[in-house]
């Protein structure tokens, strides 16, 4: 039996779906059905016959302050699972955050400490002190892997409301207005749509979830992204020109209240995802957003 906390969230529903393909029995806890205290009884309950868990479920709500709600839904809720884990040996792999990098100027590299890293929220933070914790823990799972999951787009995330990937945003936008506005940059090293994310298909990384507990690698921390950083403006004129409709694009001031601690560049550095052997390709921007648009577009018809 294979666990996936947050299972009917944007990834952990698309991990359950091909989970579910290739004829796995998977069950879905979830708080949007569950308390978390019921999801507690039910793993203790039941921990003998799981085996392995995939802990996507989280609070990701970045403009959120509460740092209790935070340590609530992401800290305590990871402890408890790592715990169980450990008591009966289950593999795990938890969703960490390239949030928890901060604003970048300690890079991006999941081969170094991650003692240094200075998250910019209580989202990241959480998501952080959960790393810093398990590092420290003498007693682990048999295996288990943290994904720092960059900016992931991809179809089903609908739900996640303003939270969605820009890429989502950004479809809405043109097909109603048939325009899009982006943030200017107010930090000279870019332009305007310039600032820099690695967008991640939601496809590869299942893919890279999948693998983790088919090949069971060396535990550890891990950076899911493609390695490569592209601009907003990029995103957008990819869009554009999967609707068909000509570029139109303008800029507006990024709020007040984001922008001392707005992220400019984000990019994976994936080397060490490729040293315990994964091998796939990740696809590029252009190509994820025409696979997902294409869904959006079927989805509306």
């Amino acid at each position: 039996m294979i666990i996936v906390t947050g299972g009917l969230g944007f990834i952990g529903r698309n991990l359950v779906r091909k989970l579910r393909k290739q004829g796995r029995f998977v069950v879905i806890l979830d708080t949007k059905i569950e308390s978390l205290d019921s999801i507690y009884i039910w793993l203790t309950t039941n921990a003998r016959d799981i085996d392995c868990i995939y802990h996507l479920g989280a609070l990701t709500d970045t403009t959120i302050m509460n740092s209790v709600l935070f340590g609530e839904y992401n800290l305590f809720s990871s402890m408890f699972i790592w715990n169980l884990c450990t008591e009966y040996q289950i593999p795990l792999v938890y969703a960490s955050s390239a949030a928890t990098y901060g604003d970048g100027e300690q890079g991006f590299d999941d081969e170094k400490s991650i003692k240094i890293l200075q998250p910019l929220n209580p989202y990241g933070e959480s998501k952080h002190l959960f790393d810093l914790w398990n590092e420290l823990e003498e007693k682990t799972p048999p295996n288990w892997y943290g994904l720092k999951f960059f900016n992931v787009y991809g179809y089903g995330e609908a739900d996640k409301g303003k939270m969605a990937s820009v890429v989502f945003h950004t479809y809405n936008q043109v097909n109603n207005t048939g325009e899009m506005k982006l943030f200017k940059s107010h930090n000279l090293n870019f332009g305007d749509g310039e600032q820099l994310r690695d967008f991640v298909y939601v496809d590869d990384v299942v893919d890279v979830c999948i693998f983790m507990m088919e090949n069971l690698p060396q535990s550890g921390i891990y950076n899911v992204g493609t390695g490569k950083a592209r601009s907003f403006n990029d995103l957008s004129k990819a869009v554009f020109n999967c609707l068909g409709i000509c570029e139109k694009i303008s800029y507006i001031d990024t709020p007040i209240e984001i922008r001392d601690k707005y992220q400019y560049f984000t990019q994976a550095k994936i080397d060490k995802l490729r040293k315990i052997g994964y091998i796939a390709n990740f696809h590029e921007l252009e190509d994820g957003v025409e696979k997902y648009i294409n869904k959006l577009k079927y989805e509306n018809r």
